[in-house]
């Protein structure tokens, strides 16, 4: 399923703020967010058995998140949804990132998906199983798990909104303060809701906490090897940070050569 919440555009310092944990099958292994190798940079996890990754960001300050979106039936898809959420990642920005999306839908079968994407400029919710949908993120708060963006009527997704607006959000550093309790709430009974899963075979297997910033240097990236109720959040920041600089550097190249 996976829960993905996006704070968009409400913190000047800060446009992108996410949080967002990971299930999956416990026996399916994956890497730790790395720095890819190609261009644009991309720092993402690696799921091992088909090679994609369900969140990462780019050089360029592009965020791509990526939740399995529940479907009355199986869609026999092609490819896998990690492989295309990677492939949105070496987009430029989240307008090309779209326009990427768009035409892979219309070529390439998918099991259904929902996607976000979002850079400084644009944000954007694609809710994919039998058709495609495109909503654009509202300032503030996005949450988005298994259903529409924002349901009603995803428990999950509304104790996940009740949970991050009982303060003001107004700073990065409350943001994910908040987050990181907010997503390391653990489950308290069956049939309820948690935003941890844990069950025999299947739940929470990571989460993820990043700010995005106006200045590489502010950018934020904390990763949960685990349910974060029962493991720690680690510093990426420095590798997301690095991609961030080498991203300014050049764009401001290029930008010279242009004038010149």
């Amino acid at each position: 399923m996976c829960l993905l919440a996006v704070q968009y555009r409400l913190v000047p310092e800060s446009p992108i703020l996410v949080a967002a944990n990971r299930e999956e099958y416990f026996d399916r292994s994956s890497l730790t967010p790395s720095i890819q190798s190609g261009k644009p940079r991309v720092l993402c996890g690696v799921d091992q058995k088909a090679g994609g990754t369900w969140l990462g960001v780019n050089q360029n300050g592009l965020f791509v998140g990526l939740c399995n979106r529940a479907t009355s039936m199986p869609l026999f898809g092609q490819r896998s949804r990690g492989l295309l959420a990677m492939d949105l990642l070496r987009c430029g920005s989240a307008a090309k990132a779209l326009e990427k999306a768009q035409t892979e839908f219309a070529n390439v079968r998918y099991e259904g998906c929902n996607i976000i994407i979002a850079d400084a400029a644009n944000g954007y919710a694609i809710h994919a199983d039998e058709r495609q949908d495109v909503v654009e993120l509202k300032e503030g708060l996005n949450i988005i798990g298994a259903r529409n963006l924002n349901d009603p009527e995803d428990q999950r997704v509304q104790m996940a909104r009740r949970l991050l607006t009982l303060q003001t959000l107004d700073s990065p550093v409350k943001f994910l303060a908040v987050a990181s309790r907010v997503f390391a709430r653990a489950p308290v009974g069956e049939g309820r809701p948690s935003m941890v899963i844990r069950n025999k075979e299947y739940g929470t297997v990571s989460s993820s906490l990043i700010a995005l910033g106006v200045k590489p240097r502010d950018a934020i990236y904390q990763f949960s090897n685990g349910a974060p109720d029962q493991a720690k959040y680690e510093d990426c920041s420095p590798m997301l940070r690095d991609i961030l600089s080498r991203g300014l550097r050049e764009s401001r190249t290029k930008a010279k050569v242009q004038t010149a």
